[in-house]
């Protein structure tokens, strides 16, 4: 299906410029690519966690991920409200997505917090980035959503901080 048949059969009014769907619409794909891996990366971490703070941390981890996942719909569907498209496949997220995987068969409990860490901190960078091209536009309701989806990942890197500090690392 070409843009022009994609447009006229799932498009959405609004008085957003095209233009501006277009590049909210990529900032919001790209944003929410970064938060399906950070989501899976916290899962992974969640399920191998191990060690003697064991518990504190599972449950820590469920609760981010929960806190990331909650976050997919409504980036979705505000690149929708627009008159955007969104992901499709996990190989539409892997081809978007600026948060790396990590693969490997072992992870130490201090490693994957700060791992987090760094990756809640770069999302944190990206979603500035994202309220830049709203504030461009003028896209006063995504930047919104932007900023509270701001203040949730500057929580969970403060917290997975506070959890590294004392670290024998």
């Amino acid at each position: 299906m070409n843009n022009a048949n994609t447009k006229s059969k799932l498009g959405t009014r609004t008085n957003l410029s095209e233009e501006a769907t277009r590049d909210i619409s990529a900032a919001l794909n790209s944003l929410l690519a970064d938060v399906f891996s950070l989501y899976l990366k916290t899962k992974n971490f969640h399920w191998h966690m191990s060690g003697p703070h064991f518990r504190d941390y599972h449950l820590l981890l469920d609760e981010q991920g929960e806190q990331i996942f909650a976050m997919t719909d409504p980036m979705a569907e505000r690149a929708r409200k627009i008159g955007g498209t969104t992901l499709r496949s996990i190989g539409h997220i892997a081809k978007l997505q600026r948060i790396p995987d990590n693969d490997a068969e072992y992870v130490d409990a201090q490693d994957m917090l700060a791992e987090l860490a760094d990756d809640n901190l770069r999302l944190s960078a990206e979603i500035r980035a994202a309220h830049d091209v709203c504030d461009e536009y003028g896209d006063v309701s995504t930047a919104s959503l932007l900023e509270v989806w701001l203040d949730e990942t500057e929580r969970r890197t403060w917290f997975l901080f506070e959890s590294t500090r004392n670290s024998n690392r």
